[in-house]
């Protein structure tokens, strides 16, 4: 399995994204598994790689939290969690997003 995290230069919820990941990562078993995190620094970046705002997961090149009509670009991400809007997915969201990636092959 390949995990990415992207972002911007800066992001100010790159922390909490990445220690939102690994806590999940270790949890449900990917403790010897690394994520990457790649740094989208302008707009032809973003749309070589779909980047739809920081931070932005890829799990097997896929972003679990892709939303219909978000077009590439250095902007912040807001998620829909059950709290309400916020800067990363909350733990439970990324774990079934990597369980369902895990399970299924990445597809």
């Amino acid at each position: 399995m390949e995990i990415e995290l992207l972002v911007v230069p800066n992001c100010p919820h790159q922390q909490l994204a990445s220690e939102r990941l690994r806590q999940v990562m270790d949890d449900i078993g990917l403790r010897a598994t690394a994520f990457t995190t790649r740094v989208i620094a302008d707009q032809a970046e973003a749309e070589r790689s779909g980047f739809t705002g920081s931070p932005m997961f890829l799990i097997d090149g896929l972003d679990p939290f892709a939303e219909p009509g978000n077009v590439p670009s250095l902007a912040c991400r807001i998620y829909r969690t059950p709290d309400g809007l916020a800067e990363a997915p909350d733990v439970d969201q990324l774990r079934q997003a990597l369980t369902a990636a895990d399970t299924s092959g990445g597809r």
